[in-house]
Protein backbone atom coordinates (compact mmCIF):
# COMPACT_ATOMS: atom_id res chain seq x y z
CA UNK A 1 0.00 0.00 0.00
CA UNK A 2 1.31 3.46 -0.87
CA UNK A 3 2.22 5.90 1.88
CA UNK A 4 0.64 9.23 2.72
CA UNK A 5 2.34 12.58 2.15
CA UNK A 6 2.91 12.90 5.91
CA UNK A 7 4.38 9.39 6.17
CA UNK A 8 6.78 10.08 3.29
CA UNK A 9 8.00 13.25 5.02
CA UNK A 10 8.45 11.45 8.36
CA UNK A 11 10.43 8.65 6.73
CA UNK A 12 12.54 11.16 4.81
CA UNK A 13 13.48 13.08 7.98
CA UNK A 14 14.66 9.82 9.55
CA UNK A 15 16.63 8.98 6.41
CA UNK A 16 18.30 12.41 6.56
CA UNK A 17 19.43 11.87 10.16
CA UNK A 18 17.14 14.54 11.59
CA UNK A 19 16.74 13.84 15.31
CA UNK A 20 14.32 16.55 16.41
CA UNK A 21 11.57 18.59 14.79
CA UNK A 22 10.71 21.81 16.62
CA UNK A 23 7.34 23.52 16.41
CA UNK A 24 3.88 24.22 17.79
CA UNK A 25 1.10 21.80 16.92
CA UNK A 26 -1.93 22.94 14.91
CA UNK A 27 -4.74 21.54 12.80
CA UNK A 28 -3.01 21.70 9.41
CA UNK A 29 0.04 19.96 10.90
CA UNK A 30 -1.82 17.14 12.65
CA UNK A 31 -1.02 14.40 10.09
CA UNK A 32 2.62 15.59 9.98
CA UNK A 33 3.10 15.65 13.74
CA UNK A 34 1.50 12.20 13.92
CA UNK A 35 4.04 11.00 11.34
CA UNK A 36 6.84 12.39 13.52
CA UNK A 37 5.35 10.79 16.63
CA UNK A 38 5.33 7.39 14.95
CA UNK A 39 8.84 7.68 13.49
CA UNK A 40 11.09 5.86 15.93
CA UNK A 41 14.27 7.94 15.71
CA UNK A 42 12.72 11.40 15.20
CA UNK A 43 11.44 13.38 18.20
CA UNK A 44 8.80 16.10 18.23
CA UNK A 45 9.74 19.06 20.48
CA UNK A 46 6.73 21.20 21.27
CA UNK A 47 7.79 24.80 21.85
CA UNK A 48 5.80 27.68 23.33
CA UNK A 49 6.61 29.96 20.37
CA UNK A 50 7.46 29.09 16.77
CA UNK A 51 10.30 31.63 16.76
CA UNK A 52 12.01 29.48 19.39
CA UNK A 53 11.45 26.44 17.17
CA UNK A 54 13.18 28.07 14.20
CA UNK A 55 16.11 29.30 16.33
CA UNK A 56 16.53 25.80 17.79
CA UNK A 57 16.53 24.22 14.33
CA UNK A 58 19.10 26.80 13.18
CA UNK A 59 21.34 25.98 16.16
CA UNK A 60 21.22 22.24 15.48
CA UNK A 61 22.10 22.80 11.84
CA UNK A 62 25.05 25.06 12.67
CA UNK A 63 26.46 22.61 15.20
CA UNK A 64 25.92 19.40 13.25
CA UNK A 65 26.20 20.54 9.62
CA UNK A 66 23.02 18.54 9.07
CA UNK A 67 19.54 19.74 8.17
CA UNK A 68 17.60 21.48 10.95
CA UNK A 69 13.80 21.14 10.80
CA UNK A 70 10.96 23.21 12.23
CA UNK A 71 7.22 23.43 11.63
CA UNK A 72 4.54 26.09 11.91
CA UNK A 73 0.86 25.72 11.26
CA UNK A 74 -1.50 27.90 9.20
CA UNK A 75 -1.07 31.68 9.12
CA UNK A 76 0.23 33.05 12.43
CA UNK A 77 2.07 29.82 13.22
CA UNK A 78 4.12 30.08 10.05
CA UNK A 79 4.61 33.82 10.42
CA UNK A 80 6.15 33.25 13.85
CA UNK A 81 8.86 31.10 12.28
CA UNK A 82 10.14 33.98 10.20
CA UNK A 83 12.67 35.63 12.51
CA UNK A 84 14.39 32.36 13.42
CA UNK A 85 14.49 31.40 9.75
CA UNK A 86 16.18 34.70 8.91
CA UNK A 87 18.76 33.81 11.56
CA UNK A 88 19.42 30.53 9.74
CA UNK A 89 19.55 32.26 6.35
CA UNK A 90 21.99 34.93 7.52
CA UNK A 91 24.07 32.25 9.25
CA UNK A 92 24.14 30.28 5.97
CA UNK A 93 22.99 27.01 7.50
CA UNK A 94 20.51 24.48 6.06
CA UNK A 95 17.04 24.46 7.59
CA UNK A 96 13.81 22.96 6.29
CA UNK A 97 10.63 24.67 7.46
CA UNK A 98 7.35 22.86 6.89
CA UNK A 99 4.47 25.32 6.95
CA UNK A 100 0.79 24.50 7.24
CA UNK A 101 -1.79 25.98 4.88
CA UNK A 102 -5.56 26.12 4.45
CA UNK A 103 -7.15 23.40 2.28
CA UNK A 104 -6.28 23.58 -1.41
CA UNK A 105 -9.91 24.22 -2.34
CA UNK A 106 -9.97 27.31 -0.10
CA UNK A 107 -6.64 28.82 -1.12
CA UNK A 108 -6.99 32.27 -2.63
CA UNK A 109 -10.38 32.91 -0.99
CA UNK A 110 -9.13 34.94 1.98
CA UNK A 111 -10.00 31.97 4.18
CA UNK A 112 -9.64 32.10 7.97
CA UNK A 113 -5.90 32.45 8.86
CA UNK A 114 -4.88 32.17 5.19
CA UNK A 115 -1.48 33.69 4.40
CA UNK A 116 0.38 33.49 1.09
CA UNK A 117 3.35 31.47 2.35
CA UNK A 118 5.21 31.59 -0.95
CA UNK A 119 5.14 35.39 -0.79
CA UNK A 120 5.85 35.43 2.95
CA UNK A 121 9.02 33.33 2.68
CA UNK A 122 10.22 34.56 -0.72
CA UNK A 123 13.01 36.72 0.72
CA UNK A 124 14.31 34.36 3.39
CA UNK A 125 14.22 31.07 1.48
CA UNK A 126 16.54 29.72 -1.22
CA UNK A 127 13.59 27.52 -2.19
CA UNK A 128 9.89 27.67 -1.41
CA UNK A 129 6.93 25.78 -2.85
CA UNK A 130 3.37 24.78 -1.98
CA UNK A 131 2.30 21.18 -2.50
CA UNK A 132 -0.95 21.14 -4.44
CA UNK A 133 -1.01 17.42 -5.30
CA UNK A 134 0.49 14.27 -3.75
CA UNK A 135 1.90 13.46 -7.20
CA UNK A 136 4.50 16.21 -6.68
CA UNK A 137 6.20 14.03 -4.06
CA UNK A 138 8.82 12.84 -3.41
CA UNK A 139 10.45 15.06 -6.05
CA UNK A 140 9.37 18.36 -4.51
CA UNK A 141 10.67 17.34 -1.09
CA UNK A 142 13.96 16.21 -2.64
CA UNK A 143 14.30 19.56 -4.40
CA UNK A 144 13.62 21.49 -1.18
CA UNK A 145 16.20 19.52 0.81
CA UNK A 146 18.89 19.70 -1.89
CA UNK A 147 18.44 23.45 -2.12
CA UNK A 148 18.76 23.86 1.64
CA UNK A 149 21.88 21.68 1.82
CA UNK A 150 23.44 22.82 -1.44
CA UNK A 151 22.94 26.55 -0.87
CA UNK A 152 23.29 26.37 2.93
CA UNK A 153 20.02 28.15 3.39
CA UNK A 154 16.35 27.88 4.23
CA UNK A 155 13.87 25.83 2.23
CA UNK A 156 10.15 26.16 2.96
CA UNK A 157 7.65 23.52 1.96
CA UNK A 158 4.02 24.49 2.45
CA UNK A 159 1.58 21.62 3.01
CA UNK A 160 -2.16 22.39 2.86
CA UNK A 161 -4.29 20.74 5.51
CA UNK A 162 -6.09 18.46 3.07
CA UNK A 163 -2.87 17.20 1.41
CA UNK A 164 -0.91 15.68 4.32
CA UNK A 165 -3.04 12.55 4.77
CA UNK A 166 -3.58 11.84 1.07
CA UNK A 167 -1.84 8.84 -0.48
CA UNK A 168 0.92 9.01 -3.05
CA UNK A 169 0.67 7.46 -6.48
CA UNK A 170 4.14 5.92 -6.09
CA UNK A 171 5.97 4.04 -3.37
CA UNK A 172 9.38 5.43 -4.35
CA UNK A 173 11.49 6.59 -1.43
CA UNK A 174 12.96 10.06 -1.42
CA UNK A 175 16.61 10.26 -2.47
CA UNK A 176 18.87 13.02 -1.21
CA UNK A 177 22.34 12.16 -2.49
CA UNK A 178 24.35 15.36 -2.66
CA UNK A 179 28.15 15.49 -2.81
CA UNK A 180 29.53 19.00 -2.33
CA UNK A 181 32.57 19.81 -4.43
CA UNK A 182 35.73 21.71 -3.48
CA UNK A 183 36.35 24.79 -5.59
CA UNK A 184 39.68 26.49 -6.11
CA UNK A 185 40.77 29.58 -8.05
CA UNK A 186 42.73 29.48 -11.29
CA UNK A 187 46.51 29.11 -11.04
CA UNK A 188 47.07 32.55 -12.58
CA UNK A 189 44.97 34.18 -9.84
CA UNK A 190 46.90 32.31 -7.13
CA UNK A 191 50.25 33.41 -8.61
CA UNK A 192 49.09 37.02 -8.84
CA UNK A 193 48.01 37.01 -5.16
CA UNK A 194 51.26 35.30 -4.13
CA UNK A 195 53.21 38.02 -5.92
CA UNK A 196 51.40 40.71 -3.91
CA UNK A 197 52.15 38.84 -0.69
CA UNK A 198 55.86 38.49 -1.57
CA UNK A 199 56.15 42.25 -2.14
CA UNK A 200 54.29 43.12 1.06
CA UNK A 201 56.28 44.20 4.11
CA UNK A 202 53.52 43.94 6.73
CA UNK A 203 50.67 41.48 6.15
CA UNK A 204 47.68 41.09 8.48
CA UNK A 205 45.17 38.25 8.15
CA UNK A 206 41.47 38.86 8.79
CA UNK A 207 40.10 35.36 9.38
CA UNK A 208 36.44 34.42 9.40
CA UNK A 209 34.17 31.44 9.90
CA UNK A 210 34.78 30.22 6.36
CA UNK A 211 38.38 29.37 7.30
CA UNK A 212 37.62 27.23 10.36
CA UNK A 213 37.93 23.91 8.55
CA UNK A 214 41.39 24.95 7.29
CA UNK A 215 42.92 25.85 10.65
CA UNK A 216 46.32 24.19 10.21
CA UNK A 217 46.73 25.57 6.68
CA UNK A 218 45.88 29.09 7.85
CA UNK A 219 48.34 28.84 10.76
CA UNK A 220 51.04 27.71 8.34
CA UNK A 221 50.33 30.70 6.09
CA UNK A 222 50.43 33.11 9.04
CA UNK A 223 53.82 31.68 10.00
CA UNK A 224 55.11 31.93 6.42
CA UNK A 225 53.99 35.58 6.19
CA UNK A 226 54.84 36.51 9.82
CA UNK A 227 51.32 37.91 9.94
CA UNK A 228 49.16 38.71 12.97
CA UNK A 229 45.72 37.13 12.71
CA UNK A 230 42.65 39.26 13.44
CA UNK A 231 39.56 37.12 14.09
CA UNK A 232 35.93 37.78 13.40
CA UNK A 233 33.58 36.81 16.21
CA UNK A 234 32.61 33.57 14.44
CA UNK A 235 36.28 32.65 14.00
CA UNK A 236 36.87 32.63 17.78
CA UNK A 237 35.78 29.02 17.58
CA UNK A 238 38.66 27.25 15.91
CA UNK A 239 41.38 29.91 16.01
CA UNK A 240 41.40 31.22 19.55
CA UNK A 241 43.56 29.96 22.38
CA UNK A 242 47.16 29.89 23.51
CA UNK A 243 48.04 27.31 20.85
CA UNK A 244 47.61 29.99 18.17
CA UNK A 245 50.68 32.28 18.42
CA UNK A 246 49.37 34.61 15.71
CA UNK A 247 45.88 35.63 16.83
CA UNK A 248 45.29 39.11 18.27
CA UNK A 249 41.53 38.99 18.89
CA UNK A 250 38.73 40.89 17.22
CA UNK A 251 38.39 44.26 15.59
CA UNK A 252 35.26 46.40 15.39
CA UNK A 253 33.11 47.73 18.23
CA UNK A 254 33.63 44.58 20.29
CA UNK A 255 37.33 44.39 19.46
CA UNK A 256 40.58 45.48 21.06
CA UNK A 257 43.33 48.03 20.28
CA UNK A 258 45.86 45.37 19.23
CA UNK A 259 43.61 44.00 16.48
CA UNK A 260 42.70 47.50 15.32
CA UNK A 261 46.35 48.53 15.09
CA UNK A 262 47.28 45.26 13.34
CA UNK A 263 44.82 46.25 10.62
CA UNK A 264 45.97 49.86 10.48
CA UNK A 265 49.71 49.10 10.51
CA UNK A 266 49.53 46.57 7.67
CA UNK A 267 50.29 47.46 4.09
CA UNK A 268 48.49 44.32 2.90
CA UNK A 269 45.35 42.65 4.23
CA UNK A 270 44.51 39.04 3.45
CA UNK A 271 40.82 38.21 4.06
CA UNK A 272 40.16 34.50 4.52
CA UNK A 273 36.59 33.22 4.58
CA UNK A 274 35.06 36.39 5.98
CA UNK A 275 32.43 38.87 4.91
CA UNK A 276 33.13 41.19 7.86
CA UNK A 277 30.54 43.91 7.15
CA UNK A 278 31.74 46.99 9.05
CA UNK A 279 33.42 49.13 6.40
CA UNK A 280 34.58 51.79 8.85
CA UNK A 281 36.93 49.26 10.45
CA UNK A 282 38.83 48.55 7.24
CA UNK A 283 41.81 50.91 6.80
CA UNK A 284 42.03 52.92 3.59
CA UNK A 285 44.74 52.60 0.98
CA UNK A 286 45.85 49.04 1.71
CA UNK A 287 46.42 46.21 -0.75
CA UNK A 288 43.60 43.74 -0.13
CA UNK A 289 43.47 40.08 -1.15
CA UNK A 290 40.25 38.19 -0.48
CA UNK A 291 39.53 34.44 -0.50
CA UNK A 292 35.91 33.31 -0.38
CA UNK A 293 33.75 30.54 -1.79
CA UNK A 294 31.14 33.12 -2.85
CA UNK A 295 32.08 35.32 -5.80
CA UNK A 296 29.46 37.87 -4.70
CA UNK A 297 31.36 38.42 -1.44
CA UNK A 298 34.55 39.52 -3.18
CA UNK A 299 35.07 43.25 -2.83
CA UNK A 300 31.67 44.16 -1.49
CA UNK A 301 33.03 45.54 1.80
CA UNK A 302 36.41 46.95 0.75
CA UNK A 303 38.15 47.41 -2.65
CA UNK A 304 40.11 44.27 -3.54
CA UNK A 305 43.32 44.01 -5.55
CA UNK A 306 43.07 40.22 -5.93
CA UNK A 307 39.93 38.14 -5.43
CA UNK A 308 40.27 34.36 -5.18
CA UNK A 309 37.01 32.42 -5.43
CA UNK A 310 37.45 29.03 -3.84
CA UNK A 311 37.55 26.86 -0.75
CA UNK A 312 39.78 28.54 1.85
CA UNK A 313 41.77 25.39 2.67
CA UNK A 314 42.47 24.49 -0.95
CA UNK A 315 43.33 28.08 -1.84
CA UNK A 316 45.65 28.57 1.13
CA UNK A 317 47.47 25.36 0.28
CA UNK A 318 47.92 26.64 -3.28
CA UNK A 319 49.28 29.95 -1.95
CA UNK A 320 51.75 28.12 0.30
CA UNK A 321 52.91 26.00 -2.63
CA UNK A 322 53.50 29.03 -4.86
CA UNK A 323 55.12 31.10 -2.08
CA UNK A 324 57.51 28.26 -1.24
CA UNK A 325 59.89 28.50 1.69
CA UNK A 326 61.42 31.80 0.59
CA UNK A 327 63.46 34.08 2.80
CA UNK A 328 62.60 34.43 6.46
CA UNK A 329 60.33 37.45 6.89
CA UNK A 330 60.78 40.26 9.37
CA UNK A 331 58.53 39.48 12.37
CA UNK A 332 58.41 42.96 13.91
CA UNK A 333 54.83 43.57 12.73
CA UNK A 334 53.67 40.27 14.24
CA UNK A 335 55.64 40.68 17.46
CA UNK A 336 54.36 44.22 18.03
CA UNK A 337 50.74 43.16 17.53
CA UNK A 338 51.12 40.18 19.85
CA UNK A 339 52.84 42.23 22.58
CA UNK A 340 50.07 44.81 22.45
CA UNK A 341 47.43 42.05 22.52
CA UNK A 342 48.97 40.40 25.59
CA UNK A 343 49.19 43.76 27.36
CA UNK A 344 45.52 44.41 26.62
CA UNK A 345 44.56 40.94 27.86
CA UNK A 346 46.44 41.50 31.11
CA UNK A 347 44.52 44.73 31.66
CA UNK A 348 41.21 43.03 30.92
CA UNK A 349 42.05 40.28 33.39
CA UNK A 350 42.56 42.88 36.12
CA UNK A 351 39.19 44.48 35.32
CA UNK A 352 37.50 41.08 35.46
CA UNK A 353 38.82 40.27 38.93
CA UNK A 354 35.82 40.40 41.33
CA UNK A 355 38.18 41.99 43.89
CA UNK A 356 39.22 44.78 41.50
CA UNK A 357 36.84 47.37 42.97
CA UNK A 358 38.37 46.85 46.42
CA UNK A 359 41.79 48.12 45.32
CA UNK A 360 42.86 51.76 45.20
CA UNK A 361 42.27 52.23 41.47
CA UNK A 362 39.16 50.08 41.60
CA UNK A 363 37.59 52.17 44.38
CA UNK A 364 38.02 55.34 42.33
CA UNK A 365 36.59 53.70 39.22
CA UNK A 366 33.73 52.17 41.20
CA UNK A 367 32.76 55.50 42.75
CA UNK A 368 32.33 56.91 39.24
CA UNK A 369 30.54 54.11 37.40
CA UNK A 370 29.44 51.50 39.95
CA UNK A 371 28.42 53.28 43.15
CA UNK A 372 25.94 50.53 44.09
CA UNK A 373 28.71 47.89 43.92
CA UNK A 374 26.91 45.76 41.34
CA UNK A 375 28.56 42.71 39.85
CA UNK A 376 30.87 43.67 37.00
CA UNK A 377 29.73 41.89 33.79
CA UNK A 378 33.41 41.37 32.93
CA UNK A 379 33.83 39.43 36.17
CA UNK A 380 30.75 37.32 35.46
CA UNK A 381 31.91 36.37 31.96
CA UNK A 382 35.46 35.65 33.13
CA UNK A 383 34.24 33.48 35.99
CA UNK A 384 32.03 31.42 33.69
CA UNK A 385 34.98 31.03 31.30
CA UNK A 386 37.18 29.78 34.12
CA UNK A 387 34.64 27.26 35.46
CA UNK A 388 33.05 26.02 32.22
CA UNK A 389 34.09 22.79 30.53
CA UNK A 390 36.54 22.87 27.63
CA UNK A 391 33.92 21.25 25.40
CA UNK A 392 31.03 23.55 26.38
CA UNK A 393 28.66 25.03 23.82
CA UNK A 394 28.16 28.78 24.36
CA UNK A 395 25.31 30.84 22.98
CA UNK A 396 24.88 34.58 23.41
CA UNK A 397 22.14 37.13 23.00
CA UNK A 398 22.79 40.07 20.71
CA UNK A 399 24.03 43.10 22.61
CA UNK A 400 26.24 43.48 25.64
CA UNK A 401 26.10 39.75 26.49
CA UNK A 402 27.97 39.12 23.24
CA UNK A 403 30.48 41.89 24.03
CA UNK A 404 31.40 40.29 27.36
CA UNK A 405 31.55 36.82 25.84
CA UNK A 406 33.76 37.99 22.99
CA UNK A 407 36.27 39.56 25.38
CA UNK A 408 36.31 37.17 28.31
CA UNK A 409 35.32 33.70 27.09
CA UNK A 410 38.02 31.84 25.20
CA UNK A 411 36.97 29.20 22.68
CA UNK A 412 39.64 26.76 23.84
CA UNK A 413 39.47 22.99 23.53
CA UNK A 414 36.42 21.87 21.56
CA UNK A 415 34.13 24.66 22.69
CA UNK A 416 31.47 25.79 20.24
CA UNK A 417 29.90 29.21 19.79
CA UNK A 418 26.46 30.22 18.50
CA UNK A 419 24.75 33.56 18.21
CA UNK A 420 22.68 35.70 15.90
CA UNK A 421 25.88 37.35 14.72
CA UNK A 422 24.70 38.16 11.19
CA UNK A 423 21.01 38.90 11.73
CA UNK A 424 21.58 40.51 15.12
CA UNK A 425 18.26 39.40 16.59
CA UNK A 426 17.40 39.64 20.24
CA UNK A 427 16.18 36.59 22.18
CA UNK A 428 18.26 33.96 20.40
CA UNK A 429 20.53 32.67 23.20
CA UNK A 430 18.02 30.51 25.07
CA UNK A 431 16.41 28.97 21.92
CA UNK A 432 19.84 28.29 20.39
CA UNK A 433 20.86 26.59 23.64
CA UNK A 434 17.67 24.53 23.60
CA UNK A 435 18.47 23.18 20.14
CA UNK A 436 22.10 22.55 21.07
CA UNK A 437 21.23 20.62 24.22
CA UNK A 438 18.81 18.34 22.38
CA UNK A 439 21.71 17.29 20.14
CA UNK A 440 23.73 16.12 23.14
CA UNK A 441 22.20 15.99 26.61
CA UNK A 442 25.58 15.16 28.17
CA UNK A 443 27.42 18.19 26.81
CA UNK A 444 27.51 21.40 28.82
CA UNK A 445 25.47 24.16 27.16
CA UNK A 446 25.68 27.71 28.53
CA UNK A 447 23.55 30.61 27.31
CA UNK A 448 24.70 34.20 27.90
CA UNK A 449 21.29 35.89 28.08
CA UNK A 450 20.53 39.57 28.13
CA UNK A 451 17.60 40.43 30.38
CA UNK A 452 15.80 42.01 27.41
CA UNK A 453 16.42 39.01 25.19
CA UNK A 454 15.42 36.42 27.76
CA UNK A 455 12.15 38.15 28.60
CA UNK A 456 11.12 38.24 24.91
CA UNK A 457 10.70 34.46 24.72
CA UNK A 458 10.41 33.76 28.43
CA UNK A 459 7.64 31.20 27.92
CA UNK A 460 10.06 28.72 26.40
CA UNK A 461 11.75 28.26 29.75
CA UNK A 462 8.95 25.74 30.07
CA UNK A 463 10.29 23.91 27.02
CA UNK A 464 13.58 23.49 28.89
CA UNK A 465 11.66 22.30 31.95
CA UNK A 466 9.44 19.88 30.02
CA UNK A 467 12.44 18.37 28.25
CA UNK A 468 14.52 18.40 31.47
CA UNK A 469 17.35 19.91 29.44
CA UNK A 470 20.41 20.75 31.55
CA UNK A 471 20.93 24.15 29.88
CA UNK A 472 22.58 26.75 32.11
CA UNK A 473 21.13 30.24 31.52
CA UNK A 474 23.44 33.04 32.70
CA UNK A 475 21.43 36.27 32.79
CA UNK A 476 23.30 39.58 32.58
CA UNK A 477 20.58 41.42 34.48
CA UNK A 478 21.48 45.11 34.18
CA UNK A 479 17.82 46.23 33.99
CA UNK A 480 18.62 47.83 30.63
CA UNK A 481 18.76 47.33 26.93
CA UNK A 482 22.47 47.85 27.46
CA UNK A 483 23.74 48.11 23.90
CA UNK A 484 21.05 50.64 22.97
CA UNK A 485 21.91 52.66 26.08
CA UNK A 486 25.55 52.74 25.05
CA UNK A 487 24.70 53.72 21.47
CA UNK A 488 22.50 56.57 22.68
CA UNK A 489 25.15 57.92 25.03
CA UNK A 490 27.96 57.69 22.48
CA UNK A 491 25.78 59.79 20.16
CA UNK A 492 25.33 62.42 22.89
CA UNK A 493 21.73 61.42 23.63
CA UNK A 494 20.42 60.81 27.13
CA UNK A 495 19.34 57.28 27.90
CA UNK A 496 15.69 56.81 26.92
CA UNK A 497 13.38 53.81 26.51
CA UNK A 498 15.98 51.32 27.64
CA UNK A 499 14.93 50.80 31.26
CA UNK A 500 13.49 47.35 31.98
CA UNK A 501 11.18 46.68 34.92
CA UNK A 502 12.48 43.17 35.46
CA UNK A 503 11.10 40.52 37.77
CA UNK A 504 13.34 38.37 39.89
CA UNK A 505 14.24 35.99 37.05
CA UNK A 506 15.53 33.37 39.49
CA UNK A 507 12.18 33.38 41.28
CA UNK A 508 10.35 33.12 37.94
CA UNK A 509 12.50 30.12 37.03
CA UNK A 510 11.83 28.52 40.42
CA UNK A 511 8.09 29.00 39.91
CA UNK A 512 8.45 27.14 36.59
CA UNK A 513 10.22 24.21 38.24
CA UNK A 514 13.73 25.27 37.20
CA UNK A 515 16.59 25.83 39.64
CA UNK A 516 16.96 29.59 40.08
CA UNK A 517 19.98 31.31 41.63
CA UNK A 518 20.18 35.08 42.17
CA UNK A 519 23.45 36.96 42.70
CA UNK A 520 23.61 40.54 43.98
CA UNK A 521 27.00 40.55 45.75
CA UNK A 522 30.30 40.25 43.83
CA UNK A 523 31.65 38.15 46.69
CA UNK A 524 29.05 35.46 45.89
CA UNK A 525 29.94 35.25 42.21
CA UNK A 526 32.47 32.41 42.09
CA UNK A 527 30.54 30.06 44.35
CA UNK A 528 27.24 30.81 42.57
CA UNK A 529 28.66 30.16 39.10
CA UNK A 530 30.17 26.87 40.27
CA UNK A 531 26.88 25.80 41.84
CA UNK A 532 24.91 26.75 38.73
CA UNK A 533 27.17 24.80 36.37
CA UNK A 534 27.29 21.71 38.61
CA UNK A 535 23.57 21.48 39.43
CA UNK A 536 21.74 18.80 37.41
CA UNK A 537 18.94 19.86 35.08
CA UNK A 538 18.14 23.35 33.81
CA UNK A 539 19.44 26.27 35.88
CA UNK A 540 18.88 30.02 35.60
CA UNK A 541 21.62 32.16 37.17
CA UNK A 542 20.26 35.72 37.52
CA UNK A 543 23.18 38.09 38.15
CA UNK A 544 22.46 41.75 38.85
CA UNK A 545 25.23 43.44 36.88
CA UNK A 546 26.35 47.04 36.87
CA UNK A 547 24.05 48.95 34.45
CA UNK A 548 26.62 51.69 33.80
CA UNK A 549 29.45 49.45 32.64
CA UNK A 550 31.14 50.85 29.54
CA UNK A 551 32.53 48.68 26.76
CA UNK A 552 35.23 50.86 25.21
CA UNK A 553 35.57 50.30 21.43
CA UNK A 554 38.88 49.12 19.98
CA UNK A 555 39.65 52.66 18.77
CA UNK A 556 37.49 55.13 20.73
CA UNK A 557 37.07 58.40 18.91
CA UNK A 558 37.00 61.90 20.33
CA UNK A 559 33.43 62.24 19.07
CA UNK A 560 32.35 59.15 20.99
CA UNK A 561 33.97 60.38 24.17
CA UNK A 562 32.46 63.85 23.81
CA UNK A 563 29.06 62.36 23.03
CA UNK A 564 29.21 60.20 26.13
CA UNK A 565 30.10 63.21 28.32
CA UNK A 566 27.25 65.28 26.85
CA UNK A 567 24.80 62.42 27.36
CA UNK A 568 25.79 62.06 31.01
CA UNK A 569 25.22 65.77 31.61
CA UNK A 570 21.77 65.54 29.99
CA UNK A 571 20.90 62.53 32.12
CA UNK A 572 21.91 64.31 35.31
CA UNK A 573 19.93 67.43 34.36
CA UNK A 574 16.88 65.37 33.50
CA UNK A 575 17.06 63.43 36.77
CA UNK A 576 17.11 66.71 38.76
CA UNK A 577 14.05 67.99 36.90
CA UNK A 578 11.97 64.86 37.48
CA UNK A 579 9.66 65.00 40.52
CA UNK A 580 10.50 62.87 43.53
CA UNK A 581 8.51 59.65 43.20
CA UNK A 582 9.49 58.43 46.66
Amino acid sequence: MTRTVARLIGDALSQLGVRQVFGVVGDALNPLTEAVRTTEDVEWVGCRHEETAAFAASAQSQLSGNLGVCMGTVGPGSIHLLNGLYDAAKSRTPVLAIAGQVPVTDMGSDYFQEVDNDALFSDVAVFHATISSPDQLPQLLETAVRNALGHKGVAVLTVPGDISDRRLSTDRKARFSLSPGVTRPEESAVRSAAGLLRRAERVTLLVGQGARAAREDVLALADRLAAPMVLTLKAKEGFEGDNNPFQVGQTGLIGNPAAASAMQDADTLLLLGTDFPYREWYPDGRTVIQVDTEATHIGRRVPVEAGLVGDVGATVRDLLRVLGSGEARDRKHLDHARERFESWRDGQARLADPKHDKGAVGRIRSALDNPEDGVRPEALAATVDRVAADNAVFTSDTGMATVWLSRFVEMRGTRRLLGSYNLGSMANAMPHALGAQYLDRERQVIAFCGDGGLSMLLGDLMTLKTGNLPVKLVVFDNRRLGMVKLEQEQAGLPEFGTLLDNPDFAAVATAMGITGIRVTDPAELDESVRRALSTPGPVLLDVLTNPDEIAIPAEPTLAQGWGFAVAKVKEVVRSHREPDSG
